[in-house]
C-alpha cells in the first residue's frame, strides 16, 4: 500500500490520506471545494465547489499516477439534494466516462461545503 500526497490538491484536515493506493486502484478521500493554492473555500454556489471539488479528485489521481477517466466509481456527497442537476451539470464535464456512482444528500460536509467528492480509480 502506498500513501498519496500532492500541494495540488487541499492537505488533509484530520488524521487521515489524501488517497491511498493498493492492489493497482487509487482510493481518494473525499474532496471538498478547497482551493490548494489559498486554503479557502471560494465559491458560495454548488456549481463553483463542484468545479473545484473535481479538480481537488483530478489533481490527487494525477499525482497517483492515474487520471479521472480512469475512474471506476465516485461516491458524491450534497448539503441539499435540489442541488442534483446543477452538480451533475458540473460533474458530467469532468467524470466523461460515466464511472459507476452513488449521490446522497447529508446533513453537513466538513466546513459548511454544498459538495464532497471521494473517487476510486484505475493506476
Amino acid at each position: 500500500m502506498k500513501t498519496v500526497s500532492t500541494d495540488k490538491a487541499p492537505a488533509t484536515i484530520g488524521p487521515y490520506s489524501q488517497a491511498k493506493i493498493v492492489s493497482g486502484l487509487v482510493f481518494t478521500s473525499g474532496q471538498i471545494p478547497v482551493n490548494p493554492a489559498t486554503g479557502i473555500v471560494e465559491a458560495n454556489d454548488v456549481a463553483g465547489q463542484t468545479e473545484q471539488s473535481c479538480k481537488n479528485v483530478k489533481a490527487l489521481l494525477e499525482a497517483a499516477g492515474s487520471s479521472i477517466d480512469k475512474v471506476v466509481k465516485t461516491v458524491c456527497f450534497l448539503a441539499d439534494i435540489k442541488d442534483f442537476a446543477a452538480f451533475n451539470e458540473v460533474y458530467a464535464k469532468y467524470f466523461t466516462s460515466s464511472p459507476a456512482r452513488s449521490c446522497v444528500a447529508v446533513k453537513d460536509i466538513p466546513k459548511g461545503c454544498l459538495v464532497e467528492i471521494e473517487a476510486i480509480a484505475e493506476i
